[in-house]
């Protein structure tokens, strides 16, 4: 790679590109977690970062290869593709923005990087915990918390994200149709969850112990317990603890299989919504996950909100919660 510029440091080219991330609407974590990855790669390469070329990625996938998480295991393949889309998206921008003339991610993606990225998706999901419709309704029916219970039961009925949970505000749900408007993501194509008639009254059911808890004036569904909005954080460790005491999740396993999590909800979500005898529409789930439309089949294909809805009702699991 040509150097076209060697007036910025390290320090200095990552905090540029940290802005440039900000502007085009990166997410806050995702700038941190991008940040990290640049900063690990910088102390990795033994030349300035305008200097870098193919042979030093390889170099560092394969150092990645060697790295063990905090469970003496190897980075799995979806954790180094992780580093490697940081990377991409920082090399953009020093082209973007001429610090170089060639770019050494395409090259590298074509050869490497599309291979980690269906490494990583063959072993995602399919290994993730998933339990049956009657360890859910056993799960919920023994927390006896209002506002856990209720956090779990959205979850679960709705597929939607710790972070999307954590959001939603009261004026967000619109009772009588039973859908609450979610705030716009990167992630999210459609804006709006629909729950059923027993996740309507366990809400409301928290909407009333809510009053009675305190309050430092937020709109916020869901509060912690110094009265500010419940955090992405908190969800995830409520749904661990309430999982372990029912013996659904081994904190101490290292295995994806004995660990339920807050995304193992989405994961129970979309996949007993697609299992018989009801088995909703790939296309509909697509649309209730809120997946974005890159397939020119879905691009094209116009799904009325209230089929959407109907379709939800008729597919969703019952779990018994009165």
């Amino acid at each position: 790679m040509e150097r076209i510029s060697n007036d910025k440091d390290h320090t200095e080219l990552i905090d540029e590109y940290l802005e440039y991330a900000s502007d085009i609407d990166l997410g806050k974590r995702t700038i941190e977690n991008y940040k990290s990855c640049l900063q690990i790669f910088d102390n990795f390469v033994d030349k300035t970062l305008i200097n870098i070329d193919i042979s030093d990625l390889v170099r560092f996938k394969r150092h990645l290869e060697k790295q063990k998480n905090q469970y003496d295991k190897p980075y799995s393949p979806k954790t180094i593709a992780k580093y490697f889309s940081a990377l991409q998206s920082f090399y953009e921008f020093l082209e973007l923005d001429e610090y170089i003339d060639t770019n050494p991610m395409p090259k590298f993606s074509k050869i490497y990087l599309k291979r980690l990225r269906k490494k990583a998706r063959s072993n995602g999901s399919s290994d993730r915990k998933l339990i049956s419709v009657e360890e859910m309704s056993m799960l919920i029916n023994s927390v006896m918390d209002p506002r856990d219970k209720a956090v779990i039961m959205l979850l679960s009925k709705t597929g939607i994200r710790r972070e999307e949970l954590s959001n939603i505000d009261l004026g967000e749900i619109n009772w009588l149709e039973q859908v609450i408007y979610l705030k716009p993501t990167r992630k999210r194509a459609f804006l709006k969850a629909f729950f059923d008639d027993e996740c309507s009254r366990v809400l409301k059911r928290w909407l009333i112990s809510r009053d009675n808890r305190k309050n430092n004036g937020t709109n916020a569904l869901f509060l912690n317990e110094r009265g500010g909005r419940l955090g992405r954080n908190a969800i995830y460790e409520l749904v661990v603890k309430h999982a372990a005491k029912v013996g659904l999740h081994n904190s101490n396993s290292h295995r994806i299989q004995d660990r339920f999590t807050t995304h193992c909800t989405r994961h129970w979500f979309c996949t007993h919504l697609r299992r018989k005898p009801n088995q909703i529409q790939r296309e509909h789930l697509k649309k209730l996950r809120g997946d974005a439309l890159y397939e020119a089949v879905d691009i094209y294909l116009h799904i009325d909100d209230k089929e959407l809805r109907d379709e939800y009702l008729r597919c969703i699991p019952q779990l018994g919660i009165d």
